[in-house]
Order: structure tokens, then C-alpha cells, then sequence
């Protein structure tokens, strides 16, 4: 049997325990480099949240001013927006919004969802407003049709025939150099009209797309 003598015994036991205390002072600086990198992390989120609960408030601020300046000057929505007088905009703050709506029979021809040549200059101004006014808020284009249901176009259905509408506007938009990720399409079919769908003035009035400028 294999004997050690106390010399030998004693060095293992200083490098068994050297080991030991390099293996304990590894894990101490590693815990402390991600208590560091956890510290700032924490540090950030708490600022990220501090400037979101900021803009938000500006934001709600902004959209009272807006609604203000309606009330009080005398102005249109379109004015004050900075859209111009000619288009229809509305203003919410509960909901801190500000909604263009264009007709369909502007953009589009019964059944399609290729946009005419002649929005170009409705759709052109728009972006441009947004491009200078509303620079970095979320947008959402929102198609609408009336309640009649598709039999002689390709769509399967409003639901469909909408949410291309929308798509046709984005990409117009986008390809204009409006920021992709700042909009969305959003196809809502006739489930939201404005007007009774047993007119056919009713009906021209739910057919239209609307652009939603997300103040908050």
C-alpha cells in the first residue's frame, strides 16, 4: 500500500485548498460583474420608463392643446393639425388620437384595391404632414368597406378587400420614405361603420380609410 509522507500530504493539502480559494474568488467576481451589469440594466429600465410616462404626458398635453385650440379659435380640426381645412380630421383625446379619413371613392374604384394616379396628391400631403408634424409616432391605416357583401371582385371577403386597401396605403407611404416601422395596415371590413348601411349615402360614408396618428 502506498504510503505519503507529511510533507507530501501537507503540499496537496495547500493546493487543494489554493484551488479552492481561486475557485471562491472566480465566482465572487464574476457574481459582482453581474451585479454590476444587473445594476445598470435596472438603471435603464428605470429611465426608459421615466421618459415613456414623460412623452406620454406631453403627448396627452399636446392632443389637449390641439382640442383647445378647436374650441376656442375657432379652427378646424384640419387647421389645427396641420392637415389642412379640406380634409376631414378628427381629434381624440380620451383615446389620444388624431384621425385623417379619406373616402375609397378618392382612392379606389368599386371592388379594387389599386390606388388611382389622382391620390397621389392627397396621399403625398399627408405623408408630408406626418413626415414634419408627427415625426416618430406610430400610424395605423385602417380600411372600411360597407356591409355589402363581395360577389364580383376576387376578394373572399370585406374583411380581405379592406385590409388590402390598407396595404395599398402603407406601401404607398413607405415607398414615399416614411419609416416602415412606424406604420401598420389594418383591415376592419364593415364592422365599424359610421353611417346606416341601408343608404347608399351611408354606404359611401362607411367605404373610406382612415390614418390614425398614435399621440401616445
Amino acid at each position: 500500500m502506498q504510503t505519503f509522507s507529511k510533507k507530501t500530504i501537507i503540499l496537496l493539502t495547500a493546493l487543494v485548498l489554493t484551488s479552492q480559494l481561486c475557485s471562491c474568488t472566480d465566482w465572487q467576481k464574476k457574481y459582482e460583474a453581474l451585479n454590476v451589469e444587473h445594476q445598470n440594466l435596472k438603471g435603464l429600465l428605470e429611465r426608459e420608463r421615466a421618459e415613456k410616462q414623460q412623452l406620454a404626458v406631453q403627448s396627452q398635453q399636446t392632443i389637449e392643446e390641439l382640442q383647445n385650440q378647436i374650441a376656442e379659435r375657432n379652427l378646424s380640426p384640419g387647421e389645427v393639425t396641420g392637415f389642412g381645412a379640406g380634409y376631414d380630421v378628427s381629434v381624440d383625446p380620451s383615446a389620444g388620437t388624431i384621425t385623417v379619413t379619406l373616402p375609397n371613392a378618392i382612392l379606389f374604384d368599386p371592388g379594387k384595391a389599386t390606388l388611382k394616379k389622382a391620390t397621389s396628391v392627397e396621399l403625398n400631403h399627408i405623408k408630408s404632414v406626418l413626415q414634419q408634424n408627427y415625426a416618430g409616432r406610430l400610424i395605423d391605416v385602417v380600411g372600411h368597406t360597407d356591409s355589402d357583401p363581395i360577389k364580383k371582385s376576387k376578394w373572399k371577403d370585406n374583411w380581405e378587400l379592406s385590409a388590402q386597401r390598407a396595404l395599398a396605403v402603407v406601401r404607398y407611404l413607405v415607398k414615399g420614405g416614411f419609416p416602415k416601422d412606424r406604420v401598420r395596415a389594418v383591415g376592419r371590413g364593415a364592422t365599424q361603420p359610421i353611417a346606416s348601411n341601408s343608404t347608399a349615402s351611408g354606404k359611401a360614408r362607411n367605404r373610406r380609410v382612415e390614418i390614425v396618428v398614435h399621440m401616445r
